[in-house]
């Protein structure tokens, strides 16, 4: 089992410099990772075994054969054994006799495609991450390498502060573009999950977006359908048409189990709930983004909550005579720093900013 999740290894490698934010790594970390460990679980044969095996009463017909036939062509089920299994109609839902273009048929297309569609999703998902960190540029690394640790005295030079004091005074109100990147990414990444939950519900024919709320309302007494069943059946029908030996049609009807979709119904039921949250975290945090950047009282509490113990009113002069792109871009600094060193950054911002006559 360790094996076969090795390969993603690499994604959950913590990373020394921070240029995101919780919310965004859970988008490119724990989804991407949760997605391809999922899209390499339905493709393993060696704890599921073969994806469709197909009952067969004739031998003259190889059961491999048949088991191709209706992984290529698609399972169907019957949706009025459906609606009806609890009356004895039928011995697994959506399986029983039916009339050939009279009655109601659901085939069941996808179990071809999940492996596909859950890692092109985690491509999806990574997307923004890849934009911002090539528009970031590795600006952050720059400015605050070995500046984490406990103890920087050695590091932390008065040739090292002049350094960075000189980059952030001279690109200030420069950080407009930096910050505007930062914030479509993380729109991409609101847009993302919410257009990933309609596509999944064009994926499974409509049937994802109540696949949630209808597996809650679920109650096993025996007379209503799970809709895990519904969607995922475990059991389906297959009719494979073939010429016999003298030219003539014939027609065979095959009971398939579908073992995978033990897997599918429950990889999709925790995508349910997982892209549902995502997207309210998500648009929580374009909501606190637009908070911050309208509102200096907001933006001096978190650089305060950032940093103890420093006078309100030298934290005050930093906000109010920076923009916010260039608060957003000294917070995010702030994260990669030991909290001395970037206390002592402010100390000095503000000074320079009183004496320049800066404050609004």
């Amino acid at each position: 089992m360790f094996d076969l999740f090795g390969s993603v290894r690499a994604l959950l490698k913590v990373q020394t410099i921070c240029i995101d934010n919780n919310v965004f790594r859970l988008h490119y970390k724990a989804t991407v990772v949760m997605l391809v460990v999922f899209s390499l679980l339905v493709t393993s044969k060696q704890y599921f075994g073969d994806p469709i095996i197909c009952l067969i009463t004739k031998n003259a017909l190889r059961s491999n054969l048949i088991d191709s036939y209706c992984w290529v062509y698609s399972t169907f089920t019957v949706p009025r054994y459906l609606k009806d299994h609890h009356e004895g109609l039928s011995g697994s839902p959506g399986v029983g006799s039916y009339v050939e273009g009279e009655d109601e048929v659901i085939h069941h297309k996808y179990y071809q495609w999940v492996c596909f569609v859950l890692f092109f999703q985690a491509i999806l998902f990574y997307v923004p991450r890849y934009l911002w960190k090539l528009w970031e540029g590795g600006r952050l690394k720059l400015l605050a390498l070995n500046l984490d640790s406990p103890l920087v005295s050695e590091v932390w030079t008065p040739e090292r502060r002049k350094t960075v004091l000189e980059y952030l005074e001279n690109c200030g109100h420069h950080h407009n573009l930096y910050a505007f990147r930062f914030v479509v990414c993380e729109t991409l990444n609101f847009i993302n999950v919410v257009g990933q939950i309609f596509f999944l519900d064009v994926f499974l024919a409509g049937e994802f977006i109540r696949y949630g709320p209808k597996v809650l309302s679920h109650v096993p007494d025996g007379h209503d359908i799970d809709p895990m069943a519904r969607v995922f059946p475990k059991l389906a029908k297959c009719t494979f048409n073939y010429f016999g030996p003298s030219g003539t049609p014939q027609v065979l009807d095959s009971l398939c189990m579908l073992p995978l979709n033990v897997v599918n119904e429950k990889v999709f039921v925790f995508l349910w709930f997982w892209l549902v949250l995502l997207s309210f975290l998500s648009f929580t945090a374009l909501a606190y983004r637009l908070a911050v950047f309208v509102s200096p009282s907001l933006r001096s509490r978190l650089l305060l909550a950032q940093v103890r113990f420093m006078p309100r009113t030298t934290v005050g002069l930093v906000v109010h005579a920076a923009s916010p792109a260039d608060w957003f871009f000294l917070r995010q600094l702030g994260k990669n720093l030991n909290p001395e060193v970037f206390k002592d950054i402010l100390e000095h911002l503000a000074s320079r900013f009183a004496d320049k006559g800066s404050v609004a």
